[in-house]
């Protein structure tokens, strides 16, 4: 339970003259929203289990300024950014996981113009490293052996970042059946919630982009979306919801499906 997981602060280590060797980077889904947090729980446990060298930054961690960049406000993203980047540069961060694919890629593309240059690392790829290494060993993938799956690509991990074959590397671990729907990879469909359409009502239309994109992964029969990103997470959830279909198939994270294989969800 909570008080299981050890989860050290940059403050913690620099007072114990320590750095650790990676910054995760939690993200305001992963700290806030009730779902997610699970994401976030998952993920340590197998750091933990691994017995990586991680740390985050607690309360000095604030929004990346994704969101404040795409709907315009160029000033109040350069505020957040810099406020982040001083606090990281300020600890000699130089290494940044992060399960959040929006994160990702700001962190990524956008800080080193502002003088934030670090080695970012979403977790799917973090996730197939250590499979790799064989520092996580999935024990011929437990209750998911055999059983159908289906990965739902984040536009801002795929197209955006060409992160393709990590995450279904990851679910091939779990010796389970990858099923791909129709459109995937380069040509998989947004969730929905792109371009802030998760934060503002519905525009005239015959469907909402989330039913359609859960139409498509209901169609391959697999029990299991898979997701890597807390947006997806959000509008596929809501797509099963609304196809009533929330007995039959789950939702997950990657982080969550191999902390179950490993047998971490106590």
């Amino acid at each position: 339970m909570a008080e299981s997981i050890q989860i050290p602060t940059m403050a913690d280590m620099a007072a114990k003259g320590e750095t650790p060797e990676v910054l995760f980077w939690v993200g305001c889904a992963g700290s806030y929203d009730d779902r997610y947090k699970n994401v976030t729980k998952a993920f340590v446990k197998i750091l933990n289990k691994v017995g990586v060298s991680f740390a985050v930054l607690g309360p000095e961690e604030t929004c990346t300024g994704d969101p404040a960049r795409r709907a315009g406000n160029e000033f109040l993203f350069q505020m957040q950014a810099m406020a982040n980047i001083q606090v990281m540069n300020g600890y000699g961060v130089q290494k940044i996981v992060t399960a959040c694919p929006h994160c990702f890629n700001t962190l990524k593309n956008e800080y080193p113009e502002l003088g934030g240059e670090y080695e970012v690392i979403h977790h799917s790829t973090f996730l197939q490293q250590l499979i790799n290494e064989g520092k996580v060993k999935l024990a011929g993938g437990g209750e998911f052996k055999g059983k159908k799956i289906t990965y739902h690509d984040s536009c801002f991990l795929g197209r955006a970042n060409n992160v393709y074959s990590a995450p279904r590397e990851v679910l091939e671990a779990l010796d389970a059946e990858l099923v791909e729907m129709k459109r995937c990879k380069t040509k998989g469909l947004c969730c929905g919630a792109g371009g802030a359409q998760m934060f503002k009502d519905a525009e005239p239309g015959k469907k909402e982009v989330n039913i359609e994109r859960t139409e498509e992964a209901l169609e391959t029969g697999a029990g299991t979306i898979a997701v890597a990103c807390p947006f997806c997470m959000t509008m596929m959830s809501d797509g099963v919801k609304n196809k009533e279909k929330e007995s039959e198939v789950k939702v997950r994270d990657l982080a969550e499906l191999i902390a179950e294989a490993e047998g971490l969800n106590g």
